[in-house]
Formats: structure tokens, C-alpha cells, sequence
């Protein structure tokens, strides 16, 4: 984490100075997620179940073109959502808890 914190000092008296403070000020944050097992971090890095109901959403838009109103295309939206609630692709498990479980367990004795 050092050599990464000089890297981005250095960035500093180039022309990238504005982008040297954002990515010192949330750096911390950026890698948060190696905190968690390594089986976890493409799955917390990413946003995929996200962007793949964002895609069916603008998908569905696409194909209507033109609403009369924003009601018509909220109304389509939250159908859309609601089947996707409704149905097995909801249910199916993005994680595996259990190695986050363990780790409590095997620190605290008992899990919190």
C-alpha cells in the first residue's frame, strides 16, 4: 500500500494533480473489498447482476421506442423488475457466505 500511496504523490506535480487527490482521498475505499476472502472479490469488484438487469430494462425500452408519457415507461420498468422478483433468477445465490462465516467463527469463537 505504500509503494501505491507514492505512485499516486507522485502524480501530483504533473498535470494530473485533481486526479492524484480523488484517487488519494478514496483509495481506502477502492480496496476495501480486499478485506474479504478472495473468492469474493470479482463478485464485490463488479456490478454484473446490476448492469445485467439495467441491459433488459434498456433492451425492453428499446424495442417501444417512444413513450407516451414517463408513467408508461416506469410502469415498464417496474414490471420487468417484478418479474425478475418473481422468478428463479432472483433466488440464485451470487456469494458463498460461508468463508465469511468461518472467518468469524474462527476469530471471535462464535459468530456475531
Amino acid at each position: 500500500m505504500d509503494s501505491t500511496s507514492n505512485r499516486i504523490h507522485s502524480w501530483g506535480p504533473r498535470h494530473l494533480t485533481r486526479a492524484a487527490e480523488l484517487v488519494a482521498e478514496s483509495i481506502g475505499e477502492t480496496l476495501t473489498f480486499y478485506a474479504f476472502p478472495d473468492s469474493h472479490w470479482i463478485k464485490i469488484r463488479t456490478n454484473n447482476p446490476l448492469e445485467r438487469i439495467m441491459r433488459e430494462i434498456r433492451r425492453r425500452t428499446r424495442v417501444v421506442g417512444a413513450f407516451p408519457d414517463g408513467q408508461s415507461c416506469l410502469n415498464l420498468a417496474a414490471a420487468r423488475l417484478r418479474h425478475i422478483a418473481g422468478t428463479q433468477w432472483s433466488s440464485r445465490k451470487y456469494m458463498n457466505m460461508a468463508p465469511l462465516y468461518a472467518e468469524q467463527v474462527s476469530s471471535n469463537g462464535a459468530v456475531a
